[in-house]
């Protein structure tokens, strides 16, 4: 029956986006299209005649003086003035997104007692902020770093926060080290560079004498730091909590979001391109997807181990420096989390939500991770700093229980409580509640130990696990880090950083700090410092990800047009790559119309493109689709941008279509290296070559016997393409060596 009422609850929040959250916000949002009142007033309330002139002592002729008096002018510019509250010192950059969670059934009721995580008749109401880390606000989506993945859970006990990034690990082991690392990785005191990059001297000093670092930084010079989308991230938890059972048994727990597109990244030329041709990226991508209705979804995995097994490892299960791998210890799916609407308003929402690893509710616990011990000290700390001691009382903030308690004053205190406002009193205002009534209570947990400043011995080991994760990676993955790492050491112009990190790369694997060094001019090693044991785990790379069923969901595919373009096949292609969600733009010699071949340039009937060849570039998209037409065929090949278009897509591996006319354009004027194209333009059979689709026609026929289906080996163009475009890249002809013979 429970499993049955979730289901109508999800249906409904599915279509409407209403949640109790969504309510409890609707007592603070205002809608001035509804026109709540006649016009314009003043805070406190009185009708506003002129808001475009100051009062001033005027003749009608002359400006005159500015009067102080002007109470209307001053309050506007002093709001204006205050209008900044200080930025988050890391993740300062964010996008937010509402949505909901629900779990599949109780199974996990056996690891915890909390309803959120087994009830399947809750739908609760989540709120998810995205960020970078080391970045200002005003810095680009698209660089390298970490990315903050903060989940707020709105249950019926309290808020439960769940403050995790897409890398499992983190930089440090103990949290006294956070303002060394911040620093370390934060522009440059002297000069304030760089923005938003950890390629510099202070960064690679820091993590190059500080070898707990070693397991982060292979993640974080992998392609995970360089995503596709939030949507096509993971999240994890990174600290290790706990959880109680009904019968007061204490589990460890890892948290895991696991998304449902797969785990996709940009190539680095990329991403460093799209941080100028477009540094709001992300947050687009995300508000684009919600808009269309391919909503973002994550499945919500949990690592357990009960607490008899916590020395059972030969690492430290509570070191943030290590993940526990899913041969040791299996994910369990347990429930899944939609986000189905975009903020009203970015200040009061995304920048102004707050989360607190310190937040948990009955049936979560903490653990001794010493890394979450100090942040649940500092991250409550911080809020104060950014947003005074009556956070939780903004409207973002505040839970959908009601809340009660002899908390009083402060900056911006919104509550009025009547009556008495201390415990115990003489009327029982405010008890506390016990446990057996929903009152949250600590696991007894024994501590017997030294007070002292140490970190035990398997808190010492630092390499093991960067050799698994890089161990575990694909060939094109070794060599985008590889990469990453020439790239961000070759920035550094101390030669003691380089060289120093140069060596303790040998630490880790001999080919890979051999390499390395040579691009950045440091230390050659001449054998391994240290053995590479060659262990490895399946669910390390990102291809241990891709979705079960292949999709182009919410995926971005550009249509190259000239004049003389072969409208039918256009429409009847991008008819069947809607059928699959994908989302498809036409890009054309200028905004608004092009004109189909029969119809004369600027007189016919012309179709629609929405940005001209310099408006967009291929970075902005999955892949490219290139209809037939002579005339059309030879314009973009006579127009040195949109043989640029193609190179540069084909040099970051996107799929690309091509037909009739269109594949000549291909093979003669972009010149594509190792591709074989479809060399009969009366045939529809379809030629698959480096992930580059093409076919003589495509016809009213074809197009009748081309139902989109996204597998393997179909024979219709539009299945070839569409499977192509499912699989993100085509990372073949970069290990083939073509992408590198194209200029791009």
């Amino acid at each position: 029956m429970s499993s049955a009422i979730g289901a109508v609850k999800e249906a409904f929040t599915s279509v409407t986006a209403h949640t109790a959250k969504f309510a409890d916000l609707q007592k603070a949002t205002v809608d001035p299209a509804k026109k709540p009142t006649k016009g314009l007033t003043t805070d406190h309330g009185v009708f506003i005649s002129d808001t475009d002139n100051w009062l001033r002592a005027s003749d009608g002729a002359h400006p005159g003086a500015t009067l102080l008096e002007d109470q209307i002018a001053r309050e506007k510019i002093m709001r204006f003035d205050h209008e900044r509250i200080p930025e988050r010192v890391v993740h300062a950059r964010g996008a937010g997104a509402h949505g909901y969670f629900k779990v599949y059934d109780d199974k996990a009721s056996k690891y915890t007692f909390a309803p959120v995580l087994t009830d399947p008749s809750r739908i609760t109401p989540t709120f998810v902020r995205f960020s970078t880390v080391q970045g200002s606000r005003g810095s680009a989506d698209t660089v390298r770093d970490v990315r903050g993945f903060a989940v707020k859970f709105y249950t019926d006990e309290g808020n439960w926060d769940i403050v995790g990034n897409n890398i499992p690990v983190f930089f440090i082991q103990d949290a006294i080290k956070f303002p060394d690392i911040v620093h370390a990785v934060k522009p440059e005191p002297h000069n304030e560079v760089p923005t938003g990059q950890s390629a510099h001297n202070n960064f690679w000093d820091f993590v190059g004498l500080q070898p707990e670092s070693s397991h982060m930084i292979m993640w974080i010079m992998s392609d995970r730091a360089i995503p596709r989308s939030y949507r096509m991230m993971q999240g994890f938890g990174v600290n290790t909590y706990t959880l109680i059972n009904a019968r007061k048994e204490r589990f460890f727990v890892k948290f895991h979001w696991i998304p449902e597109l797969g785990v996709h990244s940009l190539v680095w030329d990329e991403a460093l391109k799209v941080c100028g041709q477009d540094p709001d990226f992300h947050r687009k991508d995300l508000e684009e997807a919600i808009a269309s209705g391919a909503f973002p979804k994550w499945t919500l995995g949990i690592q357990v181990i009960p607490e008899s097994r916590e020395d059972d490892f030969d690492f430290d299960i509570l070191d943030a420096t290590k993940i526990w791998p899913e041969e040791l210890v299996p994910v369990e799916i347990i429930g899944e989390m939609v986000l189905n609407r975009t903020v009203d308003e970015y200040f009061p929402e995304t920048e102004q939500v707050a989360f607190c690893t310190s937040n948990i509710v009955p049936g979560i616990g903490f653990s001794d991770d010493p890394l979450l011990q100090g942040r649940n000290f500092s991250y409550f700390d911080t809020q104060l700093s950014r947003l005074g001691v009556n956070w939780q009382q903004l409207p973002i903030n505040r839970p959908i229980c009601p809340v009660m308690n002899h908390h009083r004053d402060g900056q911006m205190q919104h509550k009025i409580t009547k009556d008495l406002n201390y415990w115990p009193n003489r009327r029982s205002i405010a008890a506390p509640v016990p446990p057996s009534e929903g009152g949250y209570a600590e696991h007894p947990q024994k501590v017997q130990a030294i007070k002292q400043r140490l970190r035990s011995a398997k808190f010492q080991e630092h390499y093991n696990q960067a050799q698994l994760f890089y161990n575990s990676l694909t060939d094109y993955e070794k060599t985008h880090l590889v990469s990453a790492l020439s790239f961000e050491l070759s920035h550094c112009d101390d030669p003691v950083v380089y060289e120093t990190y140069s060596k303790a790369l040998n630490n880790i694997d001999f080919d890979l700090a051999k390499q390395v060094a040579i691009n950045v001019g440091g230390v050659v090693p001449d054998k391994p410092a240290r053995e590479n044991r060659g262990h490895s785990s399946s669910r390390l790379s990102q291809l241990a990800f891709a979705p079960q069923e292949p999709t182009i969901k919410s995926r971005r595919i550009a249509i190259l047009l000239a004049d003389g373009f072969n409208l039918g096949e256009v429409q009847a292609l991008r008819a069947a790559l809607k059928a699959g969600m994908a989302n498809t733009f036409v890009i054309g010699p200028r905004r608004g119309p092009v004109y189909p071949e029969g119809e004369a340039v600027g007189s016919g009937k012309g179709y629609s493109a929405d940005h001209h060849y310099e408006g967009q570039r291929s970075t902005m998209f999955d892949a490219i689709l290139i209809p037939s037409g002579a005339k059309h065929a030879q314009a973009l090949a006579s127009n040195g941008r949109t043989i640029h278009w193609v190179r540069e897509a084909f040099g970051h591996c996107k799929a690309i279509g091509a037909l009739g006319e269109a594949v000549a354009f291909l093979r003669e004027a972009v010149q594509l290296p190792g591709v074989q194209f479809a060399s009969d333009l009366s045939s529809d059979s379809v030629t698959n070559s480096y992930g580059v689709i093409t076919a003589g026609k495509y016809s009213v026929g074809s197009a009748a016997a081309d139902m989109l289906t996204i597998k393997q080996d179909e024979k219709g163009f539009i299945s070839n393409f569409a499977f192509a475009v499912s699989q993100h890249r085509c990372y073949e002809r970069e290990s083939a060596g073509l992408a590198s013979q194209v200029a791009y």
